[in-house]
């Protein structure tokens, strides 16, 4: 019988770095496992060009990425989503949608790069950003999911973030 596929929804506010390399982050080294998707409570209307550099500088594939607004995941067609992951301070804040089966949610606070400048510099946070997140993802779906209760999978993805920052 084959693992089952869970989805995960990493938010923003704007989805256009952050929520974008989580989603990206989490598809690549989910390996099937894991679908990820990203939305932002205020989404710009565009992916930040230096966070597709930095996944295409790490080979990291996500040739669908398009900002969005957290609503296509709250609504009737919606899929089934089973972990939200907040990534910016604003949006662990802010009144989420109800997500339909009552998902493990965390709590990742990753410094946004998409405001840094000059050039060299915000490539610089993009890289740090990607890096912190891929830390805490591959830690992630290394956990076993399926034997898990939804209350030890928030915990544990709680712990991942207090370890990293420690």
């Amino acid at each position: 019988m084959p693992d089952p596929m869970f989805n995960v929804l990493v938010l923003c506010t704007g989805n256009s770095a952050r929520s974008i390399l989580g989603e990206a982050l989490f598809n690549h080294l989910g390996r099937g496992r894991l679908r990820a998707f990203s939305a932002g409570s205020r989404p710009t209307g565009r992916v930040h060009p230096v966070a597709l550099e930095t996944l295409a500088a790490h080979g990291v594939p996500l040739p669908e990425a398009r900002s969005k607004s957290w609503e296509e995941f709250a609504g009737d067609g919606a899929p089934r989503i089973d972990f939200v992951f907040t990534v910016c301070a604003a949006a662990a804040g802010e009144a989420c949608p109800v997500w339909p089966g009552r998902p493990a949610t965390a709590h990742w606070g990753i410094a946004d790069p998409a405001h840094v400048e000059p050039a060299e510099a915000c490539r610089a946070a993009f890289e740090a950003a990607y890096r912190a997140l891929e830390r805490r993802i591959a830690a992630f779906v290394e956990l076993p999911l399926e034997r898990l209760s939804t209350a030890e999978i928030a915990a544990a993805a709680r712990r991942i973030h207090e370890e990293e920052n420690a």
